[in-house]
């Protein structure tokens, strides 16, 4: 009896260990651990509802993840009620482009992987730039018009005409 009952709490604890807390954040998330500053990644924005870090793998000379300080699932995920979090998100990923001389709004790309096709489940906004820059891979993987990337101008009229069909 022993046996099993150190068996249920070690279930108990695992099914713990994988949902949200309810500060937002979840344990096994690397974004989550990034903007708790548990991983040696530079934040170079923070605030209480958006964090923004420079892509591990960059697909543009300038590629930044804009993601949402407590975990929020992917966006597929999200209803109308997130569509201000979304376009947040887009403030300040416009904002580290200024900060970093990218003027040239027209030679950027603003988006969201679509489930399946996103490695992290936290909500996170690529921002690359110059989009003219980008290597062969990198467009395919940011591809426009692509059933597996999503611009964040296509995910808000999305979320803002799910309301009106359901």
């Amino acid at each position: 009896m022993a046996a099993s009952e150190g068996a249920e709490t070690e279930k108990v604890s695992e099914a713990q260990n994988s949902v949200v807390r309810n500060d937002g954040y979840e344990k096994k998330c690397i974004f989550c651990k990034i903007v708790n500053k548990e991983m040696d990644t530079e934040l170079l924005h923070c605030d209480e509802e958006i964090s923004c870090f420079r892509d591990i793998k960059p697909g543009a000379p300038h590629h930044y993840l804009v993601v949402p300080t407590r975990h929020v699932g992917n966006c597929k995920s999200l209803t109308k009620e997130h569509v201000p979090l979304v376009e947040k998100m887009v403030e300040v990923g416009k904002t580290m482009l200024q900060k970093n001389n990218i003027t040239d709004l027209d030679d950027v790309r603003f988006g969201f992987h679509w489930p399946p096709f996103c490695s992290v489940t936290h909500l996170h906004l690529h921002v690359l730039a110059p989009a003219s820059q980008m290597g062969l891979m990198s467009r395919l993987f940011y591809r426009l018009n692509s059933y597996w990337f999503i611009t964040a101008d296509q995910l808000i009229q999305r979320l803002n005409s799910s309301s009106e069909t359901s």
